[in-house]
């Protein structure tokens, strides 16, 4: 076994499961467990999840990884020297400073429960929708964590008692996590990163910190707001009772960010992760720009307290692999989620059934909370095939819905090409794997899709910003190895111009058909 071997740990936890992977120098896995947990639907439109149990799946992540990278020969216990966290973002969580105990469940990116407080907002502030996008770069949208905020100090007595005792404490799951990490109740660190707050609403995104303006006209105490600190950066030592006592918390990022680290991207490049939702950022360097077309304007990431803050635009899509797991778990038309692509090989097209997964409305470039799903263009002649074919079809069409959106935004000069020209779409995430949808996505767009050999990228950010933080790599290492991007398989358009337009005109045309369905009668 070599004495000088070095790891570095990275938390990744999600919106339907946690994992551990513990890294090598060379940044090649060497152990890894996963975890899954219970998602609430308290109501119609509500998502909720029990910020304990998400505890409880981050330490036997960590436990077992260790065990299965011990067990193959890894000194871990002398070797690791830092933990990188990324996590679900704009999910709330409130919870008690003395006890340690949520007041109540955590609030997920995806509830929409906020809408008429959302309206009551856009009605009352001059700005309406846009009141606060020149300071935060987000539109009033039941998506981001200070609406959820709103929600539990005007819903959940215990959490207006805390926060009139001053024992409140507010934080997305990232904060929550490390609070934990490092003592819980017994001095735990308050702390969240850029990325996170930039997803809160509350953020000024010029001065990267809370703005007071912002919290005035909501309502919200400062005092219940956790410190922000950058993604690469010594926060804290993991306290006693964890599986890895002792270990520095060395970098923390929200897990679309994580992903751009993780994808290498530099100014210009952008990238696709396709989990329970997709989410596309594009990187602006030190220039925040703007959106005409329904993006947002958000962090990418500043890999230390003194490094440059590097800007994004931002399209968030909130349903993509959630509509396999619904075929799955809801409608039974397939086992597991890998037998979609199977199951829609059996047709070469959708013969014109569409299908928009507007299940909680849609976000960019949309911005419906009114809107519903729809299955359209149904004959007696579809079949279940037709249905999954349509469901894959949804998630490359709200993706290319995004990138038009950036490109009219920055234009050709804001996007970074290939030696050959090409703007090419990085793409990660699990939904990746999936070969059919891939090549639709390529299709569709008219651009390649690289797709890594490592599609983890999101938890391997996390690792490189803590392993930046303590020395470990430098961010010349990061981004080369990011522009390589592992020997990824290149999937070409092979579908013409006339049919591309023809579909994403039959596209739009569905997506209309979805707005102004929330107030259907039951």
């Amino acid at each position: 076994m070599p004495p000088d071997e070095v790891f570095i740990g990275s938390i990744d936890q999600g919106t339907t499961s946690t994992r551990f992977f513990i890294y090598d120098r060379a940044a090649r896995p060497v152990g890894s467990h996963q975890i899954e947990f219970t998602q609430f639907y308290p109501q119609s439109g509500w998502v909720e999840h029990d910020p304990m149990e998400i505890l409880e799946s981050v330490r036997l992540c960590i436990a077992k990884a260790v065990d299965k990278a011990t067990a193959a020969g890894h000194n871990v216990d002398s070797g690791l020297k830092a933990v990188g966290l990324t996590n679900q973002r704009e999910t709330t969580v409130i919870w008690s400073k003395s006890t340690g105990c949520p007041l109540y469940n955590a609030i997920v990116w995806m509830d929409v429960r906020t809408s008429s407080l959302c309206r009551k907002l856009e009605k009352e502030l001059p700005g309406g929708k846009t009141h606060f996008l020149e300071t935060c770069g987000l539109p009033i949208s039941t998506y981001f964590s200070a609406l959820k905020v709103l929600w539990l100090l005007d819903n959940v007595d215990a959490v207006k008692e805390a926060v009139k005792k001053g024992d409140a404490l507010f934080g997305t799951i990232d904060t929550w996590l490390i609070w934990n990490l490092t003592g819980g109740k017994e001095n735990g660190l308050h702390v969240t990163d850029v990325s996170n707050a930039s997803r809160t609403m509350l953020m000024n995104l010029k001065t990267l910190d809370w703005d007071e303006t912002i919290l005035d006209t909501l309502g919200i105490p400062a005092e219940i707001l956790p410190k922000i600190v950058s993604n690469a950066e010594i926060i804290g030592n993991i306290s006693k009772g964890w599986p890895i006592p002792g270990i520095p918390i060395a970098g923390c990022l929200g897990d679309q960010h994580a992903a751009m680290v993780g994808q290498g991207c530099r100014k210009g490049g952008a990238k696709s992760t396709f989990g329970t939702g997709a989410f596309i950022l594009l990187n602006t360097g030190e220039e925040i720009v703007k959106s005409k077309h329904g993006l947002l304007s958000t962090l990418a990431y500043k890999l230390g307290p003194k490094a440059p803050t590097n800007y994004a635009l931002e399209g968030s899509i909130a349903i993509a692999g959630a509509a396999v797991q619904w075929l799955r778990d809801s409608l039974g038309i397939i086992k597991s989620a890998s037998e979609i692509e199977e199951l829609a090989l059996q047709v070469d097209s959708c013969v014109g059934v569409y299908f928009v997964p507007a299940f909680n409305g849609l976000f960019a470039p949309w911005w419906r909370d009114d809107a519903r799903g729809v299955l359209i263009g149904i004959t007696r002649f579809t079949n279940k095939s037709h249905i999954a074919r349509a469901v894959l079809e949804s998630m490359c069409f709200q993706v290319k819905d995004v990138l038009d959106s950036m490109h009219k935004d920055v234009g050709d000069k804001g996007e970074a090409k290939s030696a050959k020209g090409e703007f090419i779409l990085r793409v990660d995430g699990g939904a990746t794997v999936n070969n059919l949808l891939m090549q639709i996505q390529a299709d569709l767009l008219g651009t390649p899709v690289a797709r890594p050999a490592d599609i983890e990228t999101t938890a391997r950010g996390a690792a490189y910003a803590a392993g930046l933080a303590i020395g470990i790599w430098t961010e010349k290492d990061i981004f080369s190895s990011g522009e390589e991007m592992d020997k990824p398989t290149i999937f070409r358009p092979k579908v013409d111009q006339e049919v591309r337009k023809k579909k994403v005109d039959s596209w739009c045309k569905a997506v209309s058909r979805t707005f102004d369905l929330a107030d259907l009668s039951l």
